[in-house]
């Protein structure tokens, strides 16, 4: 697990708080707040997933070119 995966799952809970408690108090910005914290975990989850494949493919590549 990298930084973006760390980050995106700590966006995602933040969000699903602040969402959370918007609805509970009827605060609409605090709701909408909450649902676009939740997107940009997703998207860092998404990065994070990236990076890793990223890496295994170099490292493939690198062991298929030692043999």
């Amino acid at each position: 697990m990298d930084k973006e995966h760390v980050k995106g799952a700590a966006d995602k809970v933040s969000g699903a708080t602040k969402e959370a408690a918007g609805k509970m108090t009827g605060d609409k910005k605090l709701e909408a707040e909450g649902k676009l914290d939740k997107a940009k975990g997703a998207v860092r989850d998404f990065a994070g997933d990236v990076k890793d494949d990223i890496k295994d493919d170099a490292r493939r590549r690198d062991k298929d070119v030692r043999h």
